[in-house]
């Protein structure tokens, strides 16, 4: 008696050897659409937090990998809203040595600026550029960069959307 092949009917076969079947329960895998998201409005204090473990977790609350129905291709993450920007601090010696680039495409159109200028220029594109490298980087990844609302001082005009508060660990 030689193979022939896997056969799955109301019976299984298995080996060419009828065995008997099982009641298994069905398992279904649920997808999220995009009727089925609901968005909140996290409000995120940065004064004396650093960067980068700021970042991490609004990159999270962005992308809404902590919800249950997380589908990787749909955007089904919060809204983020940070306020005190301009208040955040970093470790080491970032301030002095961290560099943004920016290049026009032009010769000699590169311009280069430190951690510390930034911060006193546009304190609320230093977090922007933080979790915009940790998102996807692809059409999805746009979407989830619009829902950051980033502002330099205490003030933000979201409080008709009542935004839930969020610690930041510090360790």
């Amino acid at each position: 008696m030689g193979f022939r092949g896997y056969f799955w009917l109301d019976t299984v076969l298995f080996y060419g050897i009828i065995l008997p079947s099982r009641k298994r329960p069905i398992m279904t895998t649920i997808f999220a659409t995009k009727k089925d998201i609901q968005r909140k409005y996290y409000l995120l204090d940065a004064d004396g937090k650093i960067l980068g473990r700021l970042a991490t977790q609004v990159a999270l609350l962005l992308s809404g990998k902590r919800k249950v129905n997380y589908t990787s291709n749909l955007d089904n993450g919060d809204f983020v809203v940070i306020v005190n920007a301009e208040k955040i601090k970093t470790t080491g010696l970032k301030l002095k040595q961290k560099i943004y680039k920016n290049y026009s495409g032009f010769p000699s159109g590169q311009k280069i600026k430190t951690l510390e200028t930034m911060l006193k220029k546009k304190p609320t594109e230093v977090i922007r550029h933080a979790v915009k490298g940790m998102l996807p980087k692809n059409k999805l990844g746009s979407r989830m960069i619009t829902r950051l609302k980033v502002y330099a001082g205490p003030g933000h005009p979201h409080q008709a959307q009542n935004p839930e508060k969020i610690e930041v660990s510090e360790g």
